[in-house]
């Protein structure tokens, strides 16, 4: 109870604040740049790509994985959530990670928390759009828990469909591996359930 006291007395020391010549971000409205991550609102359905080497792969072929993306807007238009889950061909699940995404007007960029949950991972990225790309630098863990860095990249969006790539780093940037996971996205609806 007190916590909850505590938190009400700041957000409303912080109305106060503003009341009396604070600046008031929310006044301002949402900025336009706020939009440029709409493409991804609704339902997907994913071809899921990763690249594979080594003998298991000239073997048996890369894995064939499928998924779905779903997103919607939050943060009084600021931003979006959105949930990716990947699961093998034989509906397996992989891989499932949610995401938070916001707009920050103050420096022109896109701010993101994205959560492993089956790994119980937390990593971040940042971005802007660039040419009609949407373009990420993130940080986190592999697999295995190690480092990793990560550039993604968002392009050939249209109202249907979008693609994207995701380059890695496990040694803080010297050497990247390029296009590790590539992945086709195609929409099912405009809307998704949250």
């Amino acid at each position: 109870m007190k916590a909850l006291i505590l938190s009400l007395a700041i957000a409303l020391s912080g109305m106060a604040h503003a009341q009396h010549g604070g600046a008031n971000p929310a006044a301002a409205g949402v900025p336009a740049e706020a939009a440029q991550f709409d493409f991804l609102v609704g339902q997907w359905e994913l071809e899921v790509s990763p690249k594979v080497g080594g003998l298991a792969a000239m073997i048996h072929g890369a894995p064939r994985l499928v998924g779905s993306w779903k997103a919607w807007k939050s943060f009084d238009g600021y931003g979006l959530d959105d949930e990716l889950r990947v699961l093998d061909a034989s509906g397996n699940p992989m891989a499932l990670s949610f995401s938070q995404r916001i707009f920050d007007a103050k420096t022109k960029r896109w701010l993101i928390s994205g959560l492993d949950v089956y790994r119980a991972r937390f990593g971040s990225s940042s971005g802007q759009w660039q040419g009609g790309e949407m373009l990420l630098e993130g940080s986190g863990q592999n697999a295995e828990g190690k480092p990793m860095l990560t550039r993604t990249r968002f392009f050939e969006i249209t109202p249907d469909r979008f693609k994207m790539r995701q380059d890695r780093s496990l040694d803080n940037g010297a050497n990247w591996e390029e296009g590790t996971l590539t992945i086709v996205a195609k929409r099912m609806s405009r809307k998704a359930a949250r």
